[in-house]
């Protein structure tokens, strides 16, 4: 069954998955899209084919990224389990700069990728999100990935608009009302 990560840090954010349009790189017959996204534990996505592996993401328009979760499990995907994944974005998967990458050390859970320049602290701001698998545990070939979460600017308090940072909804009224 699902068990969503609701710890404080997560609590915040607002999910912004359900509006992107979604392709794979691969997808073995029955673990296709449709389970990373099912809200259960006991289903994952199987890729299909020579690494690297990919999960993209297209949104309509530019829109603040802030975490990536993933949930892995190695003690039972052992070998299909990623051991080293990148996170990139750009305009489109011809521009794709890669924007984080970590090396994973039998990860069971919810893995996190705070995506805020590191530099400025400024968020990510993308047209298109790319989840590249690099690697698996044991140098396996095809990789699981259980589920995954996109997640964008806090619910309450801080909204980001271009470079200014709004904080109430009196003041993103009057930015509404700017043509």
């Amino acid at each position: 069954m699902f068990n969503e990560e609701k710890s404080e840090e997560n609590k915040c954010f607002r999910s912004i998955g359900n509006i992107a349009y979604w392709t794979l790189s691969s997808q073995k017959l029955g673990h296709g899209l449709e389970h990373l996204m099912d809200n259960s534990y006991d289903t994952f996505w199987q890729s299909d084919g020579p690494q690297p592996h990919y999960i993209n993401l297209l949104f309509q328009k530019r829109m603040i990224i802030k975490r990536v979760a993933i949930y892995l499990d190695f003690k039972q995907d052992e070998s299909y389990t990623p051991s080293k994944i990148a996170i990139n974005a750009g305009t489109n998967i011809h521009e794709l700069e890669e924007v984080k990458c970590e090396d994973l050390d039998e990860p069971t859970g919810w893995i996190n990728f705070d995506l805020d320049c590191e530099e400025t602290g400024k968020p990510l701001k993308t047209f298109f999100l790319q989840v590249a698998i690099k690697s698996n545990h044991h140098d396996g070939k095809d990789t699981h990935v259980r589920q995954i979460k996109v997640y964008s600017t806090p619910r309450t308090g801080v909204f980001y608009d271009n470079d200014m940072i709004l904080t109430s909804s009196n003041e993103l009224e009057k930015m509404a009302l700017i043509r």
